[in-house]
């Protein structure tokens, strides 16, 4: 018994203990829904990301180097930190340049890139998905089926597949979006500890700010 839970344990570890920068298999860029992430912990935050003029709907939580199974993070680089004008220039799609920085820190140091080439990549992934429109035209809360979501970004991305998408739920509200991409940023199967579908048929989803 003893060995098996030490067995668990090791395969629940999310990366190697041999992370090193630039050696990966694909990524996941996941986009979260700005007005439920506000609901959950930003406006307590009292973060800018929640401000209604900002008109966030699915923001750019990261795009994350992945193995095969599990995933890097904090990896070691030569390369220097991000400008605070670096950082700055990505919330527009982020929220906010904090969590900009704290994507670099944790997964843009395992991409191998340099800060400038983490930013633009990640920007690049976000601009390549078509974010459904439907979503930014809801006038009240909504509760929904979770795969409706996934419905959506599969209707708009010609070329995404189901095993392409997962969709998360976090308190019993849609949380993001996750969709899994190759090094060059093409549509791809996500590993087996990815694919992990919210099954929620009643989740909530807050109408944009």
């Amino acid at each position: 018994m003893l060995r098996l839970t030490a067995l668990l344990m090791i395969l629940a570890l999310p990366g190697r203990a041999d992370d090193v920068a630039g050696e990966f298999d694909y990524y996941v860029l996941s986009l979260s829904w700005s007005a439920n992430w506000c609901a959950l912990e930003g406006d307590s935050r009292g973060s800018p990301q929640c401000d209604p003029a900002r008109d966030h709907g699915w923001v750019l939580h990261g795009l994350w180097p992945q193995y095969e199974t599990g995933w890097p993070s904090d990896c070691r680089s030569t390369e220097r930190n991000p400008t605070r004008a670096m950082t700055e220039a990505m919330a527009d799609v982020m929220g906010t340049s904090g969590l900009a920085w704290h994507q670099w820190e944790k997964h843009g140091r395992c991409t191998g890139l340099s800060a400038e080439g983490y930013y633009d990549l990640s920007r690049t992934a976000y601009d390549r998905v078509t974010r459904p429109e439907v979503f930014r035209r809801l006038t009240r809360p909504v509760e929904l089926p979770a795969e409706v979501v996934e419905e959506a970004f599969l209707r708009d991305n010609p070329g995404l597949v189901r095993d392409a998408i997962t969709i998360t739920c976090r308190s019993g509200q849609i949380q993001e979006a996750r969709l899994c991409l190759t090094r060059d940023l093409e549509f791809r199967r996500c590993g087996a500890d990815v694919i992990r579908d919210c099954t929620l048929d009643d989740a909530l989803l807050h109408p944009m700010r």
